[in-house]
């Protein structure tokens, strides 16, 4: 059961499980549930991210706003003011709790953007090694038409591959993925596991059957294939029942999308897979038995920096007789890694005015290639 041997789960919770139809208002009773399980995986030593859908659901019932689709200012209005009263719910049950729950508001664009997911992904990081609980969701209240998920279900599986989950649970109104409409066809059939995401497995989209959320089985499809790629298994169930999570590693019915790889194999396999690195690093021999051991390269190891490239940036590291030996996610720019280069990482706050990371490049984002490749690419020779 891949719940129960995840080490990061990511959890979406759609509108139509945390708004009560008939008052406008969130369901505590069930939330109350929700929340005893999301506990008892931290019990576990899991690590636990909530998505959460039911802002605008919240709040158009208190503007008065009618049932339909609203206008972009009015589903912003509403999610201004839904948006405190879901946080109070989440604060609330969690800290009663003595657990500390914190919120983000993402957009498409901080998935998108380089910067915007470093900054991201690095706050994610934080919050989970100090023991708090995320709760998020899109920023509606500024988001624009044009930035927008339109849907909590990829925005679940973005949140997947930034903070590299093992597993991601979709909690929505249907049991799963079917090969047909079950409200239309009583023989549709129940996908249990799915392997590939071929076109046919698309063709069996279809739309929300809820009045209140957003996203149909089309958007779950979309995020299983973020999911997958990022080497996350992702299941789609129906969440109404109270205890869901317990429910599903008691057998309930769901479909499971499986990954090919571990989070960590995907995320090596795709900067192995980087067709033109930004720049290069060039290391010592200390930096090279450092790198073969398995551990991290530091700045006190690099003698030079080639190329452009900035934070975020694959870049290739190189020994002294020029085979590239390695790839990875460079934690600083070229201008910062050559004042840096060959001093402690004591002295990088000194040197640069911020405190950033120890290492240039940290071990999970950085893959030995083999074989080590000879010489240097045309985009990292100097001046290059």
């Amino acid at each position: 059961m891949p719940l129960r041997q995840a080490r990061r789960i990511v959890v979406k919770v759609g509108s139509a499980l945390l708004v009560d139809g008939d008052s406008g208002r969130v369901n505590r009773s069930w939330l109350e549930t929700l929340v005893a399980d999301l506990l008892r995986l931290r019990s576990r030593g899991q690590k636990v991210i909530l998505v959460s859908s039911g802002a605008i659901a919240l709040g158009r019932r208190r503007l008065g706003l009618k049932p339909g689709p609203l206008r972009l200012e009015d589903s912003q209005a509403a999610a201004a003011v839904g948006q405190i009263r879901l946080a109070h719910a989440y604060k609330e049950l969690l800290e009663a709790q003595d657990v500390t729950v914190a919120q983000v508001l993402l957009t498409l664009e901080d998935s998108e953007r380089r910067r915007r997911y470093l900054n991201a992904r690095a706050t994610l990081e934080s919050l989970l090694e100090l023991g708090a609980l995320p709760v998020i969701n899109e920023n509606d209240t500024v988001a624009t038409a044009e930035i927008r998920y339109g849907d909590n279900d990829r925005l679940a599986a973005r949140v997947a591959q930034m903070s590299s989950a093992d597993c991601l649970v979709l909690l929505s109104d249907v049991a799963g993925l079917y090969s047909a409409d079950p409200n239309e066809d009583p023989a549709a059939q129940l996908i249990r596991e799915v392997r590939q995401i071929t076109p046919q497995i698309e063709a069996m989209g279809g739309r929300s059957t809820s009045g209140v959320g957003s996203g149909g089985m089309r958007a779950k499809i979309q995020a299983a294939r973020i999911a997958v790629a990022a080497g996350c298994h992702m299941c789609i169930a129906a969440g109404a029942h109270a205890h869901p999570l317990r429910r599903l590693e008691e057998g309930a019915d769901c479909t499971w999308f499986l990954p090919s790889a571990t989070p960590a194999a995907a995320r090596k396999q795709w900067i192995a897979g980087t067709l033109r690195p930004a720049g290069a690093l060039v290391i010592d021999g200390g930096a090279l038995r450092a790198l073969l051991d398995g551990r991290s390269l530091l700045p006190a190891g690099v003698t030079a920096a080639r190329g452009r490239f900035d934070r975020g940036d694959t870049v290739s590291v190189f020994t002294a007789e020029g085979a590239e030996i390695a790839r990875g996610i460079v934690a600083y720019s070229d201008a910062d890694a050559a004042r840096i280069m060959g001093r402690r990482s004591s002295e990088i706050a000194e040197l640069l005015g911020f405190r950033g990371r120890d290492e240039m490049i940290h071990r999970d984002d950085l893959v030995l290639m083999q074989p080590p490749r000879a010489g240097l690419p045309a985009s990292a020779q100097p001046n290059a």
